[in-house]
C-alpha cells in the first residue's frame, strides 16, 4: 500500500513540474523581444537592491528623523529575508528553468545557483508591505513596482511561478513578523 501511495505522489510531483515547465516557457516568451528583455532586465537590477535602497535613502532624506524607524525595519527586515531565503535555496537546490530546461531564453544572469524561492520577490513583497504601512501613499507605486519584479522573474527565465509565489508569502510574512515587533518598540 505504501508503495502505491508513493508512486501515486510521484505521478502528481511529475504532472506538477511539467505543467511549472509550461508556464516556464509561457512566461519566457517576451523575452526574446529586445524592448521586453531589456525592460525587465531592467527592473531585475534595480530588485537586485537598487531600488530599495534608493527608497530608504529618499524616506531618510524627505521625512528626517520619522523615517527612521520605519528604514530601521525595512533594513532588518531585508536581513531576515536575506538570511531566510538563502538557506531555504541551500537546503532545496532547485535549479532554475534556465538551466534546466534548454527552451528558456537567458538575457540576465542569475545572482545565485538556485530557484526557490524567488529571492527578489521576496524582499519586493517584503518591503513593500513594511513601506506600505508606514507611507500608505506610496502603496501604488510600490505595489506596481514589486509585481513588475515578480513578472521579471517568470519572464527572464530565472524562476518558476511557485518560486515566485512562494517568495512572496515568505517575504509578506517576515514583513508582518518585522512589523509586529517593531510594534512592541
Amino acid at each position: 500500500m505504501l508503495t502505491h501511495d508513493h508512486h501515486g505522489l510521484r505521478r502528481l510531483l511529475d504532472r506538477f513540474t511539467a505543467w511549472e515547465h509550461r508556464l516556464a516557457l509561457r512566461f519566457n516568451q517576451p523575452n526574446s523581444r529586445r524592448l521586453w528583455s531589456a525592460f525587465f532586465g531592467g527592473v531585475s537590477r534595480l530588485g537586485d537592491g537598487l531600488f530599495w535602497y534608493l527608497l530608504m535613502a529618499g524616506l531618510l532624506l524627505f521625512d528626517g528623523t520619522a523615517a527612521l524607524k520605519p528604514v530601521v525595519v525595512m533594513i532588518l527586515t531585508g536581513v531576515a529575508c536575506t538570511l531566510t531565503y538563502r538557506w531555504i535555496k541551500q537546503t532545496t537546490t532547485r535549479q532554475r528553468p534556465c538551466q534546466r530546461y534548454p527552451g528558456i531564453r537567458l538575457t540576465t544572469l542569475p545572482l545565485d545557483l538556485y530557484s526557490f524561492p524567488s529571492g527578489h520577490t521576496l524582499h519586493a513583497v517584503a518591503f513593500t508591505v513594511v513601506a506600505s504601512v508606514y507611507y500608505p501613499l506610496l502603496t501604488p507605486w510600490l505595489a506596481a513596482f514589486a509585481l513588475l519584479v515578480a513578472a521579471s522573474r517568470l519572464i527572464l527565465g530565472l524562476h518558476y511561478l511557485s518560486d515566485v509565489l512562494v517568495g512572496a508569502l515568505i517575504g509578506a510574512t517576515i514583513a508582518l513578523a518585522g512589523l509586529y515587533l517593531a510594534s512592541l518598540f
